[in-house]
């Protein structure tokens, strides 16, 4: 009986990893694997298909560049002003959105959704439109009197970073929208009702009850924006290719174009690479630590 119970069990678990095995192997062949090569690629120097080993120069390298330092930057404002921005509209819309009495809940749910099923180029060319000196914001912003001369919003080291942000909020609100909504309508509703009993408040029950609730979705979205930010690329190379004098040029875009735009130089932009690689993981194991996770 022990025996023909161990080769059932032992036929189950084959038959599992019979299931696992062709995605492991994809994820090394596709994922794990371009990561190694990329890592010993950072190790290499040279322009071209002509390298040689150079160990930790490249990374040393990096303190040194002053273009790094400047995309690093920018950057690094795109995600401490928008990231905040985006997921505190995104609970606000989510808490609205999810008031059964309010009509015409999914006609507005799908309004703010579409913009990030929305093609990345397209999008960002919209936006370039719109805020061109002739563009439809100016237009509107003149004929309401609020300014007397049309704002040069991508020739202005300033307004071009507020468009970029503008753009990255507009397009992936709907995005982290989705995920609270979907949680907040897995919460118990007798919460609500016996805080309104104690004489709690929408904006009460929105800070005690929604947001505590949420810490676990808040940190995957936070987690989420954090790594699609640093690693922003087609709303900058679309709307203002780096400029005005690469004051809006992300880290991203540097890469692009140490690989095509520059003379070839693949080593140095895979240790670029791996500076993104190293900033996500260590922001990420910040916001655990700051949200008080017990699992990490």
């Amino acid at each position: 009986m022990q025996k023909k119970y161990s080769a059932s069990k032992i036929r189950f678990q084959l038959n599992g990893w019979t299931f696992v095995v062709l995605s492991i192997v994809l994820f090394f062949w596709l994922t794990f694997w371009p990561m190694v090569n990329a890592f010993i690629m950072s190790l290499q120097k040279g322009k071209g298909s002509v390298v040689t080993f150079a160990g930790l120069e490249n990374y040393k390298r990096l303190f040194a560049d002053p273009m790094f330092i400047n995309t690093t930057k920018n950057t690094i404002l795109y995600l401490i002003v928008q990231v905040p921005i985006m997921l505190l509209l995104a609970l606000v819309i989510s808490s609205m959105l999810n008031n059964p009495r309010l009509k015409g809940r999914g006609v507005f749910r799908t309004a703010i959704f579409i913009p990030c099923v929305t093609s990345l180029v397209a999008y960002s060319l919209l936006f370039k439109s719109m805020f061109a000196v002739d563009g439809i914001v100016n237009k509107a912003l003149l004929g309401i009197g609020i300014i007397d001369q049309g704002i040069p919003w991508l020739l202005h080291p300033v307004w071009a970073k507020v468009v970029i942000i503008a753009a990255i909020t507009w397009r992936w609100t709907g995005y982290n929208m989705i995920f609270y909504l979907s949680s907040m309508q897995n919460i118990d509703g007798g919460i609500y009702e016996a805080a309104q009993i104690d004489g709690a408040g929408a904006f009460q029950k929105f800070r005690y009850i929604t947001i505590p609730l949420l810490k676990p979705v808040i940190l995957l979205t936070a987690i989420m924006s954090t790594t699609g930010t640093l690693q922003i690329f087609d709303e900058v190379i679309n709307i203002t290719n780096g400029g005005p004098a690469n004051s809006t040029m992300s880290i991203s875009q540097y890469i692009y174009n140490l690989s095509f735009k520059y003379a070839p130089d693949f080593g140095y932009s895979a240790t670029v690479s791996y500076a993104i690689f190293f900033m996500v993981a260590v922001l990420s194991l910040i916001q655990m630590k700051v949200s008080g996770d017990k699992n990490d």
